[in-house]
């Protein structure tokens, strides 16, 4: 096993890294886009309900339930229409066509979220008790054939909120959703930086997920303390090829069983799948560093819970005195009413962006609602902002924003400027990737590893970058509300990255990266 600061040290890219004459993908090794059952029966799902709140105020919601505090009380019940629009809008297909990619011919699929390498490796598992229209089980989503495979008759909602122990949310919930990433399907071109990937990925389906969970009224919030094993167990995957990543308690008032009752039962199943092309396993890393950092069991999922609570802030760095440029980001009453269903539809990876100056405040608009924080079991589902992450700007020919290098204060909603920057800059620290030079902002996510790893072991290497991973798909959202905006996810030369933002990050290392600006 590798623990995460090696694992993050041994995964850096550096500028002597490329290109590596060594590398090459290999068609014949070329992952399935979709996990097919061969021997599971399966339940369609029929409809689905828009999410038509604005994507910036979904995107903003940093509780788990959106109605707390509020007038209304009342709620749609969750049902299999709920669980299909919840499928959809945060892992389904929502375009396709024929297009050859890195030099394979292959059908393209393109989802509800964004991935690193349009690979889509995270896949959604349902848990839910008797629902109308949907019977109690444990199901897979298809986004092939919008459908669940059935893998588990009966409720196994006890089972799961005993993996995860107490203050989790599962146990009231009528349904959790459980994420995964299958490491082949990234592995193959991405090699040992697929475990950074997981989280990252994982993250752009949560921002969605928990977008269209609130925008139905419905609580929801992220667990990722529980124990592993048994959820692997529970959904029927080896996690040396497939492995859980964050369960997703949604609803209330539907108790899986008292506190004292025992969970059922879990046999062992082993469903037969369709399987991935013969690879080799020189590319384990990140199976490695996920097992370094699985908790063997309920107790021990609380007590890290507890401990995550009780840290607080960690992985940041304290603001400085220097220059302030203020965003002026619009308040919820005069925000773009862009319903969450079109943000969705629209996000795509722009490449190509306008010779003409960005919005200061639609930038402030964007920062602000991206980087409000998400509701989890580490912060007993309310968040009071970033706790893992910095946000970190470079800015080129924005509206009243000088060109240069900046720290975001998302409390005052200014900019704090650390130094100069010219889109050159930006190109050599994105891998020499010329659409980060061209787009208005780059946008880091950064955190000290070492720091989240001292107060909360190896798990809190997941979380930080899964809290990064939630920021990366809060910030498409937030952007594609904007109609003239478009943004990608990028990566970076770690190490070069650290040392342009020094010395305020001399001790953190970027985490995601977001280039946005005025699509062309």
């Amino acid at each position: 096993m590798v623990n995460a600061p090696e694992y993050h040290e041994r995964t850096e890219h550096a500028p002597s890294d490329f290109p590596d004459p060594t590398f090459r993908l290999d068609s014949e090794t070329m992952p399935r886009p979709f996990k097919r059952y061969r021997d599971r029966s399966r339940v369609s799902l029929h409809g689905v309900r828009a999410p038509v709140l604005p994507a910036l105020s979904v995107v903003a919601e940093a509780g788990a339930d959106p109605l707390a505090g509020a007038a209304q009380t009342a709620r749609d019940p969750v049902d299999a229409r709920t669980v299909a629009s919840l499928c959809y809008y945060a892992a389904g297909v929502k375009a396709e066509r024929d297009h050859p990619a890195d030099g394979v011919d292959r059908r393209l699929y393109y989802r509800a979220a964004s991935c690193t390498g349009n690979l889509h490796h995270v896949d959604a598992y349902v848990v839910c008790g008797d629902l109308d229209g949907l019977d109690a089980g444990v199901y897979h989503f298809d986004p092939a054939t919008f459908s669940l495979d059935a893998l588990r008759e009966g409720d196994y909602r006890g089972a799961l909120a005993a993996a995860a122990g107490p203050g989790a949310g599962v146990a009231d919930a009528p349904v959790t959703l459980v994420l995964t990433s299958e490491w082949w399907r990234n592995a193959w071109k991405y090699r040992e930086r697929t475990y950074r990937h997981a989280f990252w990925d994982s993250g752009t389906v949560l921002a969605n997920l928990l977008g269209a969970a609130h925008a139905a009224d419905l609580p929801a919030s992220v667990a990722a303390g529980f124990d592993d094993r048994a959820v692997a167990d529970l959904l029927g995957v080896d996690p040396a090829t497939e492995a859980p990543l964050e369960l997703v308690p949604v609803g209330e008032g539907a108790s899986a069983g008292r506190a004292t009752d025992e969970p059922p039962a879990v046999e062992p199943i082993d469903p037969a799948t369709e399987p991935q092309p013969d690879h080799d396993r020189t590319h384990d890393l990140p199976y490695e560093a996920w097992e370094a950092s699985a908790l063997p069991d309920g107790e021990s999922a609380a007590a890290w819970r507890d401990r995550a609570r009780e840290a607080g802030p960690v992985g940041g760095v304290a603001a400085g005195d220097g220059e302030r440029v203020p965003l002026d980001p619009v308040d919820h009453e005069t925000e773009v009413a862009r319903p969450l269903a079109s943000a969705i539809r629209r996000r795509r990876s722009c490449r190509e962006f306008a010779d003409e100056p960005l919005s200061r405040r639609k930038l402030g608009t964007v920062l602000d609602r991206a980087t409000r924080g998400a509701p989890g079991d580490w912060n007993d589902g309310d968040a009071a902002g970033l706790q893992f992450n910095d946000v970190y700007v470079l800015a080129t020919d924005v509206e009243g924003v000088p060109d240069g290098s900046y720290q975001f204060h998302p409390a005052e909603g200014a900019l704090e400027r650390l130094g100069d920057v010219t889109s050159r800059d930006k190109t050599r620290l994105a891998l020499g990737q010329e659409w980060a030079g061209d787009a208005h902002v780059n946008v880091y996510c950064m955190t000290d590893v070492e720091a989240v790893v001292g107060e909360l072991g190896d798990r809190g290497y997941r979380l930080a970058q899964l809290e990064a991973g939630v920021v990366l798909g809060r910030l498409y959202l937030a952007t594609y509300a904007h109609r003239p905006l478009g943004g990608t996810g990028l990566t970076f030369f770690d190490d070069e990255v650290t040392d342009f933002l020094s010395p305020r990050g001399a001790d953190q290392t970027p985490t995601t990266l977001f280039a946005m600006g005025v699509a062309e």
